[in-house]
């Protein structure tokens, strides 16, 4: 048996060889949509991993609340002089924060920010850099981790003392020559003790646009509490605001300034399937405690990331759908030149049958025909594949991923596709009768 399947093997060879340049058209096919599929497989797991990274910037079960300016809604009445009056709100503040975590269920931990735009001073340079208000909290839900040094401790958080972890640009500006763990670096009109330092965060365009990030890197972040106490909070009322409210008209529109505490409140829930719920019962409790104001945004980061998943996935898979046609045409393209090529071989198919050979013998010649071309140009396609998806990579900036499981499929595929449709060529072949092939012209 082996011999034969062996004796079979070189005639199928030598038919391949004979007929080179039919062989390499035949394959194109099976090439192209072998290198189709591995090249789509690519993007896809780049655009996947690309959505993880964007998860891990956000956070995962996140609902983020920004504070806004009032969305107010006005009568246009002739008759009515006399302008509504304004409704108070205490805008976002800390106790909003910690009454959400107390009274609502399913929270897991919340994390508030106050963001500041000061600069930086040492050694003689000066760069504008983002003060950042925070507690523990907000390094879990971010996934930052420290490169250097160690986390808040609960006296640095209660007395608002003056310490802060830097980013790693701030470390690479200021402290290039020496450890920044223990040095002070001059943050707005204060001096702050650097206690840690954080591991570069490597944030894309697209995520910075698509999602709101920033670039962390030149971040300085304090506790909340030293932020209030020692550079602004918002929601103090001071001597010069209240002469600064008697002096205005009040006919005059003034604009609006900005007298929330917090300017982001990330809350994390316990489950995505409590999300949708929990951000309505948020909404209505921070209405319900500023007065019946809007002057908040509530957003969930995980929802916009789904749908951006969902829009990828659609876009694989009508890829995967265009890619799968190329290997269907190139096995029909198989199947077709197979049949020719019995036509054009009655004569000798005719001969082995008259020498001895069974019909098993001759469908064995012919399925192995086709398999010979549909892996050699599965083993072509795979190494184009590859050679594209770098490309891409590297030209058009795509991140592509190649995976062993995406060329193992592709390869199965593109021998499964000879096989199947080498089988009718075969069976034509084997069926035909020896007296009438011998004299076949």
């Amino acid at each position: 048996m082996r011999e034969k399947i062996l004796a079979n093997f070189s005639i199928a060879l030598e038919a391949v060889l004979a007929n080179k340049l039919r062989s390499v058209l035949t394959g194109l096919g099976i090439i192209f949509g072998v290198a189709a599929v591995i090249s789509m497989m690519a993007i896809g797991n780049g655009a996947q991993k690309e959505i993880l990274e964007q998860i891990k910037l956000v956070g995962v079960n996140n609902i983020v609340i920004k504070p806004i300016i009032e969305q107010s809604e006005e009568k246009l009445d002739e008759e009515s002089e006399k302008r509504e009056k304004k409704k108070f709100s205490p805008g976002l503040s800390l106790t909003d924060a910690y009454s959400i975590l107390g009274i609502i269920p399913n929270i897991q931990q919340i994390s508030p920010e106050v963001q500041i735009e000061t600069h930086l001073i040492k050694n003689g340079i000066r760069r504008s850099a983002k003060l950042v208000g925070v507690e523990p909290n907000y390094f879990s839900l971010g996934s930052f981790e420290l490169a250097d040094g160690k986390m808040f401790n609960e006296d640095q958080l209660k007395r608002g003392e003056a310490v802060c972890i830097i980013g790693k640009s701030v470390q690479t500006k200021f402290f290039s020559d020496e450890d920044p763990i223990g040095k002070k670096i001059k943050c707005g009109s204060h001096w702050l003790k650097v206690i840690g330092v954080l591991k570069e965060r490597i944030v894309s365009d697209k995520s910075k646009a698509a999602l709101g990030v920033r670039d962390y890197n030149m971040d300085v972040y304090a506790p909340i509490k030293t932020v209030l106490i020692r550079y602004r909070n918002r929601s103090l009322i001071t001597k010069a605001m209240l002469r600064k409210g008697n002096d205005e008209d009040e006919d005059e529109e003034k604009p609006e300034e900005n007298y929330h505490q917090l300017d982001r409140l990330v809350v994390q829930v316990n489950s995505t399937e409590s999300l949708e719920a929990t951000a309505e019962i948020m909404s209505r409790m921070l209405k319900r405690r500023h007065y019946g104001v809007v002057d908040y945004e509530i957003s969930i980061p995980e929802l916009l990331l789904k749908q951006q998943q969902r829009t990828k996935s659609i876009f694989n898979i009508v890829l995967g759908a265009i890619a799968g046609i190329s290997l269907l045409v190139g096995g029909i393209g198989i199947m077709n030149i197979m049949l020719a090529s019995v036509l054009e071989r009655i004569k000798e198919i005719g001969l082995r049958l008259a020498m001895g050979a069974k019909k098993q013998d001759i469908i064995i010649q012919f399925l192995l025909e086709a398999m010979m071309i549909s892996v050699t140009g599965g083993i072509v396609g795979v190494l184009l594949g590859v050679t594209i998806a770098l490309i891409i990579s590297e030209i058009a900036a795509i991140p592509t991923i190649i995976t062993f499981i995406s060329v193992f499929i592709s390869f199965m595929v593109a021998a499964t596709v000879g096989l199947i449709f080498g089988i009718a060529p075969a069976r034509k072949a084997a069926s035909q009768n020896p007296i009438a092939s011998l004299r076949y012209e």
